[in-house]
């Protein structure tokens, strides 16, 4: 194989490599609709009762480096809006429910309503404005509705 076109190819693959991650990384953290129609009985997760206007339930992992700073800015927007709880589900040793839930990263977080309905995945961390902007919408839409 001649040299320059080898050289070529690498350069091919290392921008095509560049593209996807960058591609990959802008969807990190950010908020995906939920179609699946999934309630989510707060007993599995053994977080206590949902909140009484939405629920953050975060997955988390023992070894995740970003859990923890997720974890933090979930609690304090939870605290600073009325009838929003924040649950943290460590995966670690339930596997379980990262199956039934389809948690392939960690962090991942779901908002729930309160009726116990996914509406919300984020899949990486979040943040925060894109959490508040999300339960702003579901209080607008519980308003309406």
């Amino acid at each position: 194989m001649d040299l320059a076109l080898a050289l070529v190819i690498v350069a091919a693959l290392l921008a095509a490599t560049v593209v996807l991650g960058v591609v990959w990384r802008r969807g990190q953290g950010r908020a995906r609709s939920v179609d699946s129609g999934e309630t989510i009985d707060p007993r599995v997760l053994e977080g206590g009762p949902l909140g009484e206007a939405a629920t953050l339930v975060q997955f988390s992992t023992e070894m995740c480096t970003r859990c923890p700073g997720v974890h933090r800015m979930l609690s304090a927007v939870a605290d600073d809006r009325s009838g929003v709880r924040h649950i943290d589900v460590d995966l670690t040793h339930r596997p379980d429910l990262a199956k039934r839930f389809r948690v392939l990263q960690t962090p991942t977080t779901l908002l729930v309503d309160a009726s116990g309905q996914t509406v919300r995945r984020f899949g990486g961390p979040p943040a925060r404005a894109d959490v508040e902007r999300e339960l702003d919408l579901l209080t607008k839409e519980n308003a309406h509705g």
